[in-house]
């Protein structure tokens, strides 16, 4: 079981398998919606662009979703859009702002890989997915920055504990 998220503003969970990092994903589809951001962090191979992939597929998007590393973001449209941006390129956050991050967050649900690179430009209230390769799988740390981003982790945990969503190598922290 998890701890209550309405006090902590966190989650921890692991997930033992690609499938269930991407089950985790549409959780927090199922949980966002637009103008909220989701600041990924963790390195390379974590997991961060198969979390998005299940986030975009709640979310309605259709097509391929791919890390944008090569072109800052990538804007997939849908019932909810989604923008999914990647600072790992990025020599400042002011690129990531000039690119349209104020814009994204009037239209749609941000995710933002490489996120503690840019912090000093993302929005105060916002969650942040501190992902880590772990024994066996994947550590996954939810925070929430302010009310907000606490309301989503509210959610979340309901999404998870009492929604279809889910898969067997997903579990809470103990």
């Amino acid at each position: 079981m998890a701890a209550d998220a309405s006090k902590s503003g966190k989650l921890v969970l692991y997930s033992g398998a690609v499938e269930a990092t991407e089950m985790l994903g549409a959780a927090l589809g199922c949980s966002v919606r637009v103008g909220d951001l989701a600041g990924l962090v963790g390195p390379l191979g974590a997991g961060k662009t198969v979390l998005v992939r299940g986030l975009a597929r709640a979310l309605g998007v259709q097509g391929r979703v791919a890390s944008p590393s090569f072109i800052v973001a990538r804007f997939h449209p849908g019932p909810v859009p989604l923008v999914h941006a990647d600072a790992y390129r990025l020599e400042s956050g002011r690129e990531l702002v000039e690119a349209g991050l104020d814009e994204w967050l009037a239209q749609a649900v941000v995710a933002v890989e490489w996120a503690d690179r840019v912090a000093e430009v993302l929005p105060d209230d916002r969650l942040t997915v501190a992902m880590s390769v772990a024994s066996g799988g994947r550590r996954i740390d939810i925070y929430a920055s302010g009310p907000r981003a606490g309301a989503i982790i509210q959610r979340l945990q309901e999404v998870l504990l009492h929604g279809d969503i889910g898969h067997r190598d997903l579990k809470f922290a103990s």
